[in-house]
């Protein structure tokens, strides 16, 4: 059940934790705690425990004075949990003890830590610190979430010490956890712990779609890879569908001693590889510009070239970039508007012809690079493209520069 609201109904009406909140996530229980918090005066009614007796709160009295009455037996789990999310400080703090041995307890001791009233939360922690590391560990991405709050580290630094202490299985299990906190998390220990080798490191940030996992997993590969660990290891990065563990393999390329081999990085079709390629050849006494003149005369095969020749080339390479702009293949034009871009040698009337583009993709880099020029363009000439038969890439490059132009008003 997602609805806070109605999960703290149901518990004040006795239903258990697992009939009100089903299959909670992390989120579920801070909603919990505020939803039982605003519940109305008489639904929170909760047994308590002072001087080692379990006493009641007593739903009948003001609530501006404390009354208390022996409680006819065990608190049911449902005032258990309302206790222990009450808005009176002084029934959370009493409701802690009963916690102890109540597993299903645990992630209302963990919101407990984090709590506002400075008893509450230190009695919460003290009894947080004699939870196993392992029970802990299992509501990781709720230790994570609080850590948000001003006084949300303690639980923290519990995880954190269970799990670098602990054995490596904990924190292997917690490596494909649904949380992404909880992911990073782990990922950092286990580097830290040195549990994952070189190629495993290396297959997790050319798998991973997270950027941050991309990096930690990638340099902690090269990091610790040894000498028989090469092939393996750069292989892997350097055939990787991201671009940034691609750049990753090839800057390590010098490290290994083989810069030349960075060459066959230099047309990546990402920016950020063909600057570690340009990086890594130069490291090793070669020039890349040459490399990239060459590769754009004659037939072209390899798109990204225009583009490292604009990166890294001066304004006479211009003219190589516009002969490429008419070339047939689309991938070949996009990066040759690219190239042109990197080197501000845009002409905005040689340059517009590309609006209308069959290529969608080059339609909107060509867009791009006419924005800053786009008041050049008449009026009337962009308006004929903005029109219900023309092909939509051509509309929006069309609207985009009209609006650039000032002849349209910005969309809100």
């Amino acid at each position: 059940m997602n609805d806070a609201w109605t999960a703290a109904r149901r518990l004040a009406d006795g239903a258990s934790l697992d009939e009100a909140l089903g299959r909670a996530s992390a989120e579920s229980w801070p909603a919990l705690d505020r939803a039982i918090r605003d519940l109305p005066p008489w639904k929170l009614g909760a047994y308590v425990a002072q001087g080692g007796q379990r006493l009641r709160w007593d739903r009948t009295a003001p609530l501006s004075y404390l009354r208390w009455r022996r409680a006819p037996g065990a608190a049911a789990q449902s005032e258990t949990v309302i206790s222990l999310c009450h808005r009176d400080g002084r029934i959370r703090e009493s409701a802690l003890d009963l916690t102890a041995g109540s597993p299903a307890l645990l992630p209302l001791l963990i919101v407990r830590c984090t709590d506002w009233a400075a008893p509450v939360r230190e009695r919460a922690r003290a009894l947080l610190s004699e939870v196993p590391a392992a029970a802990l560990a299992a509501y990781a991405d709720l230790v994570l979430l609080l850590a948000r709050r001003e006084q949300g580290l303690f639980a923290v630094a519990l995880l954190d010490r269970g799990l670098r202490e602990g054995p490596a299985a904990q924190v292997e299990a917690l490596l494909t956890s649904e949380d992404r906190a909880t992911r990073r998390f782990a990922h950092r220990i286990a580097v830290d712990r040195a549990l994952l080798p070189p190629g495993r490191l290396a297959r997790l940030a050319a798998g991973s779609g997270d950027a941050t996992l991309q990096d930690l997993c990638a340099d902690a590969a090269i990091a610790s890879m040894r000498d028989e660990d090469h092939d393996d290891v750069l292989g892997v990065l350097l055939t990787a569908r991201n671009g940034r563990v691609r750049a990753a393999g090839v800057t390590a390329l010098r490290r290994t001693g083989r810069h030349d081999e960075a060459g066959a990085w230099l047309a990546d079709r990402s920016g950020v590889v063909r600057a570690c390629a340009r990086y890594v050849l130069r490291q090793g006494g070669t020039d890349p510009l040459p490399l990239y003149r060459a590769m754009c005369t004659g037939e072209v095969t390899e798109p990204g070239a225009a583009a490292g020749l604009g990166e890294c080339g001066d304004r006479s390479d211009a003219g190589m970039l516009w002969a490429l702009v008419g070339h047939p293949a689309p991938a070949v034009r996009l990066h040759a508007v690219t190239g042109l871009r990197a080197l501000d040698a845009v002409t905005w009337d040689r340059l517009a012809r590309l609006i209308d583009d069959p290529s969608p993709v080059v339609v909107r880099a060509a867009t791009r690079a006419l924005l800053p020029n786009a008041g050049e363009l008449s009026r009337e000439w962009l308006s004929e493209r903005d029109v219900p038969d023309r092909p939509r890439a051509v509309r929006v490059a069309a609207q985009r520069l009209l609006r650039a132009a000032g002849y349209l008003r910005p969309t809100s």
